[in-house]
């Protein structure tokens, strides 16, 4: 069952059935001024910090789900008939009441019909600007005049502040105000305090937002909640609307809202147009500065012309045409989308995510988050890379978390040792070369950077500094400790315990170290690379190999995980994907341990972490017993990992099973049988119930996912093969022997490249003949100096 469609030309998800398993969502800005939307316009908007920023609420995992969020109300002044302009929330019988959601990136469009009235609401925040539009047109689609009134609401949030609004009512229900302004909604929070911006930590200042609206008879207005929903009713009946007017009510304390009416009479046919401006700052000030620009339809209309070129114009970047429409859909919007608000907004904001514990850039999530976006947005992801190299101690390890408005180089505090996690810089060996290959920007590696704590380094110190915080820190067999966490969270070895995830990442990081030092001319550094890699192959050898597939980790205790000796979690997917990955398996135990995945750990819906599922291990051993069995990391199918065993198939050229392994995550893929997934259809998610889950095929927590971005770039640059190098363009596609080919156009260093794949003889992998504007090239590398505006390539597998 499907409860919508992809819409590639127009970059839209078209929701047809509003009755979805779950809230479906979207995002709307970006940190500055940013929100969620879900198809029924729940959700919530915030400045900056959505734990610290809030200032519209959202009740999280409540029921029904997504209220308030930002709806319009219409009633009918003659029959007293009142509904929502969304299904929900007033949930008029669907078979009396018709609705259908767009989302595109950035916005949300909402189309609904219900006795004889069409609404269409549009949501969106203008670029580079602190407020948002909501938008409504109401048209009589009868035979006869109608007079109705028309209600926006907002529910705001007493201290900007999650935690401290969401549960200290006893403070904040006395230290809120809402009042009508000549037009506006003035809201204020602590209001006669100094503020203090962009301190988003500093709780007990002046913060202040506003509302305004245009359209219609201004009829009323309400800025108290209870006066506007009424005592033990809800946001299905609010008090107000079913009496047809507003109280004109203040809020003084309690809690504040925004609710205006405008009072409409439609002939047949005739068609009234609503705007809700509603945003940050003083009412007086920034409310009618943007009132005075931007309070017009037609503005309205200009800046959603412009925020839609603006994205347009980024996913023009790279767009593909292949033998599967799922994977278009994915390649050319969503996954793209989805890996961009990935990387804007970390795991920060969405209807799980509350932004509580994860308010600044936790380390290895963003690093990795730099992968699938370096060609959408080169410049920032450069300057995401210095923030991040900026967050590592000197000693080599990161700062847990690094909040850009507190963060200040040089002069943080050390990380607690006990804190340090053992992959966190090693994702730089993954992120930063992905950079420099799209970008040519090999000074990057030569640029100064302060450490968190003292001193500074060029960025090739950094990585070397990398790496010898996990050569330095071995446990008894000499592979590198997991500290206090590798990868896996819940994977607690004692801070001795031995990861062999972080070994097989080492030795990827001691690789591309040693070929960075050859590129900047640093023999010493080479050599040193090599003889610490010569050292590491020999403990990787006698310690890791179990047989049949790689160890997992090796206990403080000296308990080895991962082995066939082991009753549960015998065999654990990251070691297996990584060993391939790092060059440390060689292709006859790359190609035994990836074949013990296929048989023991794969299944329609991808990849379980690990099998069989923990029951009985100690739980302070193995934090992911606490999971029911196959969900998340306690053999669950964890979205992050699913890429990795695709790489790992793709890097032993079997390029059938990548990508059935590829396709059985694809959000796209799953559109039909939506009701099985549940979550969204156009995002990735962290995770999908495994084999040994009750739901098996269920997914949950869509969205903010490391999943994104390591699926994007796999999608690109190792699927299709087209792969920035430092040197140039390298075209290696590893195709389904069933695919006889794909077209792609590229932005490469400012250069727009046309690309045609032909596969006659239906391989997996390898080119009969390459040319570069039918000239033809050795191998499989298109020098940059040889690329120019609108190449054409062409090349022939075989």
């Amino acid at each position: 069952m499907n409860y919508g469609y992809f819409d590639n030309d127009a970059r839209e998800y078209i929701i047809t059935r509003p009755d979805t398993p779950r809230s479906w969502s979207n995002y709307l800005g970006s940190r500055r001024y940013g929100g969620i939307i879900t198809h029924q316009a729940g959700g919530y908007s915030f400045s900056h910090s959505p734990a610290s920023g809030r200032f519209l609420r959202h009740r999280y995992n409540s029921v029904p789900a997504d209220q308030p969020g930002r709806p319009f109300y219409l009633r009918d002044r003659d029959s007293g008939d009142f509904w929502s302009a969304a299904w929900q929330p007033v949930g008029k019988p669907l078979d009396a009441f018709r609705c259908t959601t767009r989302f595109g990136p950035g916005y949300a469009s909402l189309e609904s019909e219900y006795s004889g009235i069409r609404a269409e609401s549009l949501y969106f925040v203008p670029l580079d600007q602190d407020f948002e539009y909501w938008r409504l047109r109401v048209t009589n689609a009868g035979k006869k005049a109608r007079k109705l009134s028309v209600f926006s609401f907002a529910e705001f949030t007493t201290e900007w502040n999650l935690i401290q609004d969401t549960l200290n009512l006893q403070y904040t229900q006395f230290i809120a105000r809402a009042t009508w302004e000549k037009g506006f909604i003035s809201v204020s929070s602590c209001g006669s305090l100094p503020a203090h911006p962009g301190d988003f930590a500093h709780r007990d200042q002046s913060r202040w937002w506003w509302m305004t609206q245009l359209g219609g008879t201004i009829a009323g207005h309400d800025c108290d909640r209870e006066a506007f929903i009424g005592q033990y009713r809800s946001f299905h009946n609010p008090q107000a609307v079913e009496a047809g007017a507003c109280t004109g009510s203040r809020a003084y304390a309690d809690n504040p809202c925004g609710a205006i009416q405008s009072d409409l009479e439609l002939a047949p046919g005739e068609t009234a147009e609503i705007l809700v401006l509603l945003g940050t700052g003083r009412h007086q000030h920034e409310g009618r500065r943007a009132l005075k620009k931007f309070g017009s339809g037609q503005a309205c209309e200009q800046e959603f012309a412009r925020l839609k070129a603006h994205w347009h114009r980024l996913l023009d970047r790279c767009q593909v045409k292949t033998p599967d429409p799922a994977f278009d859909d994915m390649a050319n919007v969503w996954g793209a989308y989805n890996a961009l608000m990935t990387f804007l907004f970390y795991s920060s904001c969405s209807v799980f995510y509350t932004g509580d514990q994860r308010d600044g850039f936790g380390y290895r999530d963003t690093v990795q988050d730099v992968l699938g976006v370096t060609h959408l947005l080169p410049e920032v992801c450069r300057e995401r890379l210095l923030l991040m190299l900026s967050g590592q101690d000197s000693t080599g390890g990161a700062q847990p978390e690094i909040r850009p408005w507190a963060h200040r180089p040089g002069a943080m505090p050390p990380t607690d040792p006990e804190r340090y996690r053992s992959d966190d810089c090693l994702w730089f060996f993954n992120a930063i070369p992905a950079y420099v290959a799209e970008t040519g920007d090999i000074d990057f590696y030569r640029e100064e950077v302060p450490y968190a704590d003292e001193g500074a380094a060029p960025v090739w110190g950094h990585l070397r500094r990398a790496l010898e915080f996990n050569l330095e820190r071995t446990g008894r067999n000499g592979l590198p400790c997991g500290l206090s966490a590798d990868w896996n969270d819940c994977l607690k070895l004692g801070y001795h315990g031995e990861s062999v995830f972080v070994a097989f990442q080492v030795r990827l990081g001691l690789n591309v170290y040693a070929d960075l030092a050859r590129t900047l001319g640093l023999p010493e550094e080479r050599r040193w690379a090599q003889r610490r890699l010569k050292a590491l192959d020999r403990r990787i050898a006698e310690v890791c190999w179990d047989g049949g597939w790689f160890i997992w980790a090796i206990g403080e205790d000296g308990t080895v995980y991962g082995t066939r000796k082991a009753k549960e979690g015998k065999i654990y997917l990251n070691t297996q994907c990584w060993a391939v990955l790092s060059g440390a398996a060689d292709a006859a135990k790359g190609k035994k341990a990836m074949d013990a995945v296929q048989s023991r750990l794969a299944t329609e819906f991808g990849v379980a972490m690990c099998a069989p599922p923990f029951v009985k291990i100690p739980v302070q051993v193995m934090r992911a017993v606490l999971f029911n069995p196959g969900t998340k990391e306690n053999a669950g199918i964890f979205s992050h990992t699913q890429s990795w065993a695709v790489l790992a198939e793709i890097a032993l050229g079997r390029g059938d099973r990548a990508y059935a392994y590829y396709r059985s995550f694809l959000p796209a893929a799953q559109n039909d049988r939506a009701e099985l997934r549940q979550i969204e259809p156009y995002v990735h998610c962290q995770s999908t119930h495994s084999q040994f889950s009750e739901q098996f095929g269920v997914s949950r927590v869509p969205w903010l996912s490391g999943t994104a971005s390591w699926a994007h770039y796999t999608a690109l640059q190792h699927i299709l093969g087209i792969r920035p190098e430092v040197d140039g363009l390298r075209i290696d596609p590893c195709l389904p022997k069933e695919w006889p080919g794909f077209t792609a156009r590229r932005l490469f260093r400012g250069k727009t490249i046309h690309i045609e794949v032909s596969n006659p003889d239906r391989k997996n992998r390898g080119l009969r003949s390459l040319e570069c504007d039918g000239q033809p090239v050795e191998g499989t590398l298109i020098p940059a100096d040889q690329l120019k505006e609108g190449s054409q390539i062409r090349a022939i597998m075989g």
